[in-house]
């Protein structure tokens, strides 16, 4: 029995190096998943922009959304996001129950939006972390938030580079509607160019005419001024004719009544020379009627060839006047395509402002900013680790001194002290090592690690409470188990080890999930941690709690596991233990 036994502890002490490594690789064998595990909050306070397209449709810019359902859809870049608001993260960062707050503000839209006007502006992001519960897990949060921002704002420097490509073909568009413009100035300079040599040619054809026809008009006036003389003298002519036809019609009467009447023949040759006076006037009225009709046929004459001239120049007048209009049409058509082009253009060239260029450049290649606050941070590393290695400490010391401490005699055994004596009996010398233990433990923590003095009373009381539980527990095993005790102690600290750490409980593998919260180095970490990041004391109170109520566990049990010793000892059915 004894070989067998003997064999066994050989074997258990054998595996101890691998139950060590084994336990921690196994711990974190599911690590990349984990990280998937870690809850984080999000806080979405961004506002949505509004804009319109040039066909009168709207467009609402939600950048926030879109980032919110790139981390909490199956494709996020890890950590287990959930969508919260700023009051119920807040408490859950306090509590634990989530590592890291990710928020985005107000005008993270107008931000991204603000790469396509002419003063563009960073956006910015904002992660918060908590110490207190994980170190690893504010850089876990702060490197996953540096790899969204470059994912999110490479994707935002992808659409403001395929704005700017649209942007050049707008430009382009609008250049080649200034160049439409350009063609309808051209077109409607030649048209005009065309209608007034139309009109030249019309004017000229119409100055001749009424140039013809002023002429002409000047005959017919002179002509029909002589018509005026002719006039007068036709009934001049024609007044003395019936004069003398008269006097001669009397006077021939009254010679053939009286032929012999000398006065009366010598009166009708008067007027018969009268008469042939007269007829000569008519040669001369005849001439002069000829002259003025001849000036009048000539005036009119004229005046056709002018009217005709100017009825000949009235389709270049039409045509050029028609000609013009139709050019200053395409003139203005022209001019105002050549203006909205040009203007458009102008609106897509960018600005020549070289600072402002440069701040544009700076924005599209780093669009989206990351800011990381700590609470309770811990500004080195080792102050995290030692809230993590002063527990180990203190269990290393416990196991030691029940190495060279007997946790019992033959002698107290066989005493008629009571048993709740024999067991405060031991654990008050265990303990008083166990405490000067915690003591060295917690000036190193002050001088060397660089945790405030202002702490030491935290830090120091709640490493004895650490100490005397872990020393009853240790009790418990050696006087349970005797020296495999020891061996089962090195075996929980293994698992421990695997279990506890500087990273979130949610990365490690399930089965390590589930029985973190019921070991005693899990309830030491915690409180350590707390004390030292200065966060919650109700947590680290709850911790000292957990352990006082494990230590008078282990107490108790070690009391009862005295008396079946006492009693087997007195049968004779256990070895003396001096």
């Amino acid at each position: 029995m004894k070989n067998r036994l003997r064999l066994a502890a050989i074997a258990a002490v054998a595996l101890i190096p691998l139950a060590f490594v084994g336990l921690y690789v196994a711990s974190l064998g599911d690590t990349k998943a984990g990280i998937d595990r870690i809850p984080a909050a999000i806080v979405n306070a961004d506002q949505a922009i509004i804009t319109h397209n040039a066909d009168g449709t709207t467009n609402y810019v939600l950048a926030g959304r879109q980032l919110v359902t790139q981390l909490t859809g199956t494709k996020s870049p890890g950590m287990d996001w959930s969508l919260s608001n700023a009051a119920d993260a807040k408490k859950a960062l306090a509590a634990g129950q989530v590592y890291a707050i990710l928020t985005i503000p107000k005008d993270f839209s107008k931000s991204v939006l603000s790469l396509q006007g002419t003063s563009p502006t960073q956006a910015q992001l904002s992660i918060r972390t908590d110490d207190a519960h994980s170190y690893l897990a504010g850089s876990v949060a702060q490197s996953l938030g540096d790899g969204m921002v470059r994912t999110f704002g490479s994707a935002i420097t992808k659409q403001y580079i395929s704005g700017v490509y649209a942007s050049l073909g707008t430009l382009g568009a609008s250049l080649s509607k200034a160049a439409d413009g350009a063609n309808g100035l051209a077109s409607g300079a030649a048209s005009l160019s065309s209608g007034a040599s139309s009109l030249s040619s019309g004017l000229s054809s119409y100055t001749s005419g009424v140039s013809t026809l002023s002429s002409g008009l000047t005959k017919l006036s002179g002509g029909a001024a002589s018509l005026d003389q002719l006039s007068s003298g036709v009934a001049s002519y024609t007044g003395g004719v019936s004069q003398l036809s008269t006097a001669l019609t009397a006077a021939t009467a009254a010679l053939a009544a009286s032929p012999n009447d000398a006065a009366l023949m010598a009166r009708v040759q008067g007027i018969a020379a009268q008469l042939a006076s007269t007829a000569s006037q008519g040669s001369t009225l005849s001439s002069s009627t000829a002259s003025g009709i001849s000036g009048i046929q000539s005036g009119i004459a004229q005046s056709a060839s002018g009217a005709k001239t100017l009825a000949a120049s009235g389709p270049s007048l039409l045509g050029g006047a028609q000609s013009l209009s139709s050019g200053s049409s395409q003139l203005a058509s022209g001019a105002t395509a050549l203006s909205s082009g040009l203007s458009d253009g102008a609106k897509q060239v960018p600005s020549s402002d070289a600072a402002a260029a440069a701040k544009a450049a700076g924005v599209a290649s780093d669009p989206v900013g990351l800011s990381v606050t700590t609470a309770h941070s811990i500004s080195k590393l080792a102050q995290a680790v030692s809230s993590l290695y002063l527990p180990l400490g203190l269990w290393i010391g416990a196991l030691a001194v029940f190495l060279v401490m007997r946790p019992v005699s033959r002698r107290v055994l066989a005493s008629t002290a009571s048993s709740s004596r024999v067991v405060g009996s031991v654990l008050l010398r265990a303990g008083a090592v166990t405490g000067v233990q915690a003591l060295l433990l917690v000036l190193l923590l002050h001088t060397g690690v660089g945790v405030s003095w202002s702490l030491f009373p935290a830090t120091l009381v709640f490493s004895l409470i650490t100490a005397a539980a872990l020393t009853a527990f240790h009790y418990l095993l050696t006087i349970g188990f005797g020296r495999a005790g020891l061996l089962i102690s090195l075996f929980l600290l293994a698992l421990q080890i695997a279990v506890i750490g500087v990273f979130p409980v949610q990365l490690l593998s399930a089965p390590f999930q589930w029985i973190s919260p019921f070991l005693p180095l899990t309830w030491a970490t915690t409180g350590m941690q707390q004390i030292v990041t200065g966060a919650s004391a109700g947590t680290a109170i709850g911790s000292a709690v957990a352990l006082l109520l494990f230590g008078l566990a282990s107490v108790l049990v070690a009391n009862l596991a005295i008396r079946r010793t006492r009693r087997a000892g007195a049968l004779g059915l256990v070895p003396a233990l001096a």
